[in-house]
């Protein structure tokens, strides 16, 4: 999955979450959302405004973006409610560890996703 596809799913799919989802899905829509972070942090400077546009796309992309990461949980056997570790500071490394984590075999959340070539 490329960045556009990856883009593309997870706004098709902006409030599924269930099923699972790749890492390339997972990783190329985070990396999405950082820019989208950033350009409205530099729109806010060059118009003047108080984070206004950083708040706009952070709305945004705040559903589809719990949603990949609920499915991206799912693909290795987990809950998505493990999202609510991202509330602590070891959390976030947990997440971060389980997110780049290889899918497992079939699990309760469906059959492995991973292209086999």
């Amino acid at each position: 999955m490329n960045f556009t596809e990856s883009i593309e799913v997870c706004f098709n799919k902006f409030a599924n979450f269930e099923g699972r989802a790749r890492k390339s899905e997972f990783w190329w829509f985070q990396l999405f959302c950082i820019i989208v972070q950033i350009v409205g942090m530099v729109l806010d400077y060059l118009l003047g405004y108080t984070e206004l546009f950083y708040w706009i796309g952070y709305i945004i992309v705040l559903l589809p973006s719990l949603a990949v990461g609920a499915r991206r949980l799912h693909d290795t056997g987990r809950s998505g409610w493990w999202q609510l570790l991202i509330l602590t500071v070891i959390g976030i490394i947990v997440l971060i560890v389980w997110w780049v984590a290889d899918g497992g075999k079939k699990n309760k959340y469906g059959s492995p996703i991973k292209l086999k070539r």
